[in-house]
């Protein structure tokens, strides 16, 4: 779940998340909603430090499939949420308590999802790296489907 390219891959997406500002995450995180998560969901399932979350819609029931930079070991995952905690997905996924994951062409049941600090004792080693005050990540179990 460590490791040098993740960590790298981290900082450098957290030092562009603080330059930007939450608005103008907020409008790149609409873009990719149509634009490019379609193509990601072809290659994120395959990707070491990517997964695509599987969740339904918590108002219309729909089934969503949404592509994360994700740290997946052997019973967690984490996700760094540079697009705040209001995500369309996170939001999703809390309200279910629950959702699919796809990494590295494994599937897995993702339960006891909660947003916590970055900082929070336990994480990953990679996410040192991401220093920024307030920033949060999706914490959860995983076992696999």
């Amino acid at each position: 779940m460590t490791g040098n390219s993740a960590s790298w891959i981290a900082a450098v997406m957290e030092w562009i998340s603080s330059l930007l500002g939450s608005n103008v995450m907020r409008a790149i995180a609409r873009l990719n909603k149509w634009v490019t998560n379609p193509i990601q969901r072809l290659w994120a399932p395959h990707l070491p430090n990517m997964a695509v979350v599987e969740h339904r819609g918590r108002k219309s029931g729909n089934g969503y499939r949404t592509p994360v930079m994700a740290f997946v070991g052997d019973d967690e995952l984490v996700v760094v949420l540079n697009y705040g905690t209001g995500s369309d997905w996170v939001r999703n996924v809390q309200a279910a308590s629950s959702a699919g994951i796809l990494h590295r062409g494994k599937r897995y049941r993702l339960t006891d999802p909660r947003v916590v600090p970055i900082d929070t004792p336990g994480l990953p080693a990679a996410l040192r790296a991401v220093r920024t005050p307030g920033r949060c990540v999706l914490h959860a179990s995983l076992a696999l489907a």
